[in-house]
């Protein structure tokens, strides 16, 4: 099997190859057109003012991420690793980080799969009596962590729990300083036309991310969304934003630049978010004559 790799950077982006997280921090039902947003807003003080805009004392986090992921289309895996460096904009000392490890949704120990209820009808298929434990059938998902390490090496102590992973900082990080690490991980891919099927007897979300097969031509469409271990936000109405991702609702992350290196089958293409940096390295002559024509169309006057 040949692969070709492409690059890619990325600016403030948020997560996926095919999808773009959402915000979930605040809770409300918006039933109401009259609904008083009181309880959804902090008290107004020094770093946001009364109607939630920034005050004069306002900041957010960065995290910038230099991740190199590799596909395997013959064991449905990824593998990836990161080199991310975390710039404490805050106000606060920082004694640990918190990571979100969506993928982790899928592992078989994942207390989510246990959310809802279910029942046994008179007369069930297979594919039903599947997914009253439906559990089963990820034995070898979630992530693997291989390693998590100083940009110098060192290990570092780190507790995983479900979604989220803890990981204790070297030393106290004040504000204004940074901190840089790295972590090394896998995970197989998930049939999605099966987990989707499981999804409409057990699960109330579908899996966005995974593999589909394709028989009629031979191949395989996979879409790699939530898909690399991302630090969580801190912000000064929240703190850490640390529960658990069950794949109903999505959290806001933390802005940066991202340098992501992928390495695919090379007659495989890549459509993602950011700008691509090595265009003359992964397309054919006809394919880079259209690109260049392409952008000639798009060039303001």
């Amino acid at each position: 099997m040949s692969f070709s790799k492409i690059t890619l950077l990325c600016v403030c982006l948020l997560g996926n190859w095919s999808f773009s997280t959402l915000s979930a921090q605040n809770t409300s039902n918006h039933g109401n057109t009259f609904e008083q947003i009181d309880p959804l807003l902090p008290a107004p003080n020094q770093y946001r003012g009364m109607d939630g805009a920034p005050g004069p004392d306002y900041w957010q986090q960065r995290c910038d991420y230099d991740i190199e992921a590799t596909l395997n289309t013959e064991q449905q895996r990824l593998d990836g690793t990161e080199l991310i460096t975390y710039y404490n904009q805050s106000p606060h000392t920082l004694r640990y980080l918190w990571m979100q490890l969506d993928e982790n949704q899928f592992s078989a120990d994942n207390t989510s799969h246990r959310f809802d209820p279910s029942t046994i009808a008179e007369a069930m298929s297979e594919l039903e009596l599947q997914a009253l434990q439906a559990w089963e059938q990820m034995d070898e998902h979630g992530v693997n962590i291989e390693a998590v390490t100083t940009a110098d090496g060192e290990a570092l102590r780190y507790l995983i729990n479900n979604t989220m992973m803890r990981i204790e900082l070297p030393r106290p990080l004040a504000p204004g300083d940074q901190f840089s690490f790295r972590v090394q991980w896998h995970y197989y891919l998930v049939d999605r036309v099966l987990f989707s099927a499981l999804s409409d007897m057990a699960f109330s979300s579908y899996p966005r991310g995974g593999y589909e097969y394709f028989p009629k031509d031979g191949n395989y469409l996979y879409t790699i969304t939530q898909w690399y271990p991302r630090l969580c936000a801190y912000t000064d109405v929240e703190g850490w934003q640390n529960q658990q991702f069950t794949g109903q609702a999505e959290f806001a992350l933390t802005f940066g630049n991202f340098l992501v290196k992928m390495t695919v089958p090379e007659d495989h293409m890549v459509g993602a978010t950011g700008q691509c940096l090595n265009y003359a390295a992964v397309l054919n002559p006809e394919q880079m004559t259209r690109w260049e024509q392409a952008q000639e169309a798009s060039d303001p006057v």
